[in-house]
């Protein structure tokens, strides 16, 4: 019997429209797309649905969407697979908060509070100082550290099979990537962010969220959830606390935590999200665990029809 594991998508994955497939077909999917009312900004339904995408993209509305999408996908994922049981979940920056409320660590509801409260403390750290992220293709942590140190710059994400991203201030983008050419990178492009996640740029958004993480009542998951800055699950409900902060302004460790999925004898990896960004990075960093991708009702219909 397959040992199922569940991962969440992170900003950049989102699509206009997202979710209303699920919406259409799902009452229980409906009900949590439905529970920004009174949280989220007034036209973020309509955002979701029909854009603009450039709305979209902001931190204010991606965040919460991707949380609510993911949490659709696995109430309908549940309502036609009812005898469905996972053994750990993850998720990539904030598709971490998503895994956390599919383990059970806190509510929906507090969930997306929280998720909204993050998008906001973002949105507005993006606006304070203008930053940008660069993805270096072919790098080790090794490589893009002495990139990052020689722009200026710091390193984001270790999200493995060679691919490193650095986050840092938008005026010395030009540099980074003249480092990561100096450096002998193969690759290095420009990612379509707002701002430079995962860096010292976003304190005071950490700083903000501190005061939200106090405040929200949470316990130890029913399955192990793992935290993108320690690259394994956190062991106490103070650990989750600080990592899911620390996780705003440190390093994204994915490789490492789908290794350490795979070290638990997971045998099957589902990504619940759009765009299968998440399946391809599995495909390079543990080729033997295959994971399944579902982002629409389609998908997550043929995934269902494999398990």
């Amino acid at each position: 019997m397959s040992k199922i594991a569940l991962l969440f998508s992170g900003q950049g994955a989102q699509r206009v429209g997202m979710g209303t497939d699920l919406a259409e077909a799902s009452p229980s999917a409906r009900k949590i797309l439905e529970l920004g009312s009174g949280i989220l900004p007034p036209d973020f339904s309509s955002i979701l649905r029909s854009g603009p995408e450039e709305t979209l993209t902001r931190t204010t509305y991606c965040q919460p969407a991707l949380y609510l999408h993911g949490l659709a996908l696995l109430a309908v994922l549940k309502e036609k697979k009812p005898d469905l049981t996972f053994a750990a979940t993850a998720g990539l920056s904030l598709g971490e908060f998503t895994a956390h409320a599919a383990g059970g660590t806190f509510s929906l509801g507090d969930g997306l509070r929280l998720v909204a409260r993050r998008g906001v403390l973002m949105d507005e750290a993006c606006t304070q100082r203008q930053g940008a992220m660069i993805a270096l293709l072919g790098a080790d942590e090794t490589l893009a550290a002495k990139v990052a140190a020689a722009a200026g710059w710091e390193v984001a994400n270790l999200n493995g099979g060679g691919q490193v991203v650095l986050s840092g201030p938008a005026e010395k983008l030009e540099a980074a990537q003249a480092a990561a050419k100096e450096a002998g990178v193969k690759r290095a492009i420009p990612l379509k962010v707002a701002g430079a996640y995962h860096s010292s740029l976003m304190l005071p958004a950490k700083e903000g969220l501190a005061e939200a993480i106090a405040k929200t009542s949470l316990k130890m998951p029913a399955v192990p959830v793992l935290s993108n800055f320690l690259g394994r699950p956190a062991s106490s409900e103070a650990e989750i606390r600080t990592s899911l902060l620390d996780q705003v302004t440190g390093t994204v460790r994915w490789e490492a935590c789908l290794k350490d999925l795979s070290g638990r004898g997971v045998t099957k990896l589902i990504e619940l999200g759009p765009g299968a960004v998440l399946a391809g990075l599995a495909k390079k960093i543990v080729p033997d665990l295959p994971c399944a991708s579902a982002g629409t009702l389609a998908e997550l219909e043929k995934v269902i029809h494999e398990l």
